[in-house]
């Protein structure tokens, strides 16, 4: 996989944002292999990418409380994000 930008270990996983995209790949660090990805479109409005470098590229984990923080280049705001299973 190429363009991997900002990689937070996150309990047991490598998360990766995947640069100029909107996904971030979890990674198993025992085989390299994808283990899911979590989608992130639509996360901020349009109105801030108007210049091409505001792109998704901040990940960080808060372990104490379990929280999973998002932000990117030339963002305003950082998000505080949960992760649900797909169905």
């Amino acid at each position: 996989m190429s363009q991997l930008n900002e990689l937070e270990f996150i309990e047991g996983e490598l998360f990766a944002n995947i640069w100029q995209t909107d996904r971030i790949a979890r990674i198993s660090p025992q085989n390299g292999e994808v283990v899911g990805w979590i989608d992130l479109p639509g996360l901020l409005s349009p109105v801030y990418q108007l210049e091409s470098g505001a792109v998704l590229n901040g990940i960080a984990y808060d372990s104490e409380r379990k929280r999973l923080f998002v932000t990117g280049k030339l963002w305003p705001k950082i998000f505080e994000i949960r992760l649900v299973p797909k169905h």
